[in-house]
């Protein structure tokens, strides 16, 4: 484990939130209330209350600026955008073990708005990673016309691909046929 678990969670959520997009998925995938109630709870968000369109707006903007950091060209213009992310929500560090977790910190102020969960948490956990020197592990995927993003967590550092079994997958067999064509040449 590189980060620990409640920043590879937060990490998780971002890729997650980012790939919900057009531009990654071909289809907005946080079409109203029910798609972000749904992604709360595949990202076990707690302390979820009525979930309403404002929440998947303001969930939308946060997404694109979750994005920006994906796309930052160097080290300064990502942490720029992550203060921002950061410096515009209410911040609360707490202990918490809900949901069978282990201790870990929350960084969202108890109560506060869904997108100010999601921004402080999931801000911090964009910080750790600049904090660590690994800003480099957030990417985007190398298929060709593929935009989803990834978090390589690989110890090597090798992920290239959003998923082994479609991008992935696919790359390799092209790969392969590419092989197989050169060799009876």
């Amino acid at each position: 484990m590189i980060f620990t678990h409640d920043t590879e969670h937060a990490l998780a959520t971002v890729v997650g939130l980012i790939n919900t997009s057009p531009a990654a998925s071909g289809a907005e995938g946080l079409d109203g209330p029910a798609d972000l109630r749904a992604f709360l709870e595949r990202f076990r968000f707690s302390d979820i209350r009525e979930v309403t369109g404002r929440d998947v707006e303001q969930f939308r903007e946060q997404r694109d600026r979750f994005r920006a950091v994906f796309d930052a060209p160097d080290v300064a213009t990502a942490v720029r955008l992550i203060n921002e992310i950061v410096g515009g929500v209410r911040t609360t560090p707490h202990l918490t073990d809900h949901d069978g977790f282990g201790w870990h910190v929350h960084f969202f102020a108890p109560g506060a708005p869904l997108v100010e969960h999601l921004a402080a948490d999931c801000g911090m956990a964009l910080a750790y990673v600049v904090t660590a020197g690994e800003l480099d592990r957030l990417r985007t995927c190398e298929a060709p016309g593929c935009s989803r993003v990834l978090v390589d967590l690989s110890r090597n550092r090798c992920r290239r691909y959003c998923d082994s079994r479609t991008c992935g997958n696919r790359m390799h067999v092209a790969a392969y046929r590419a092989r197989r064509r050169e060799a009876a040449l």
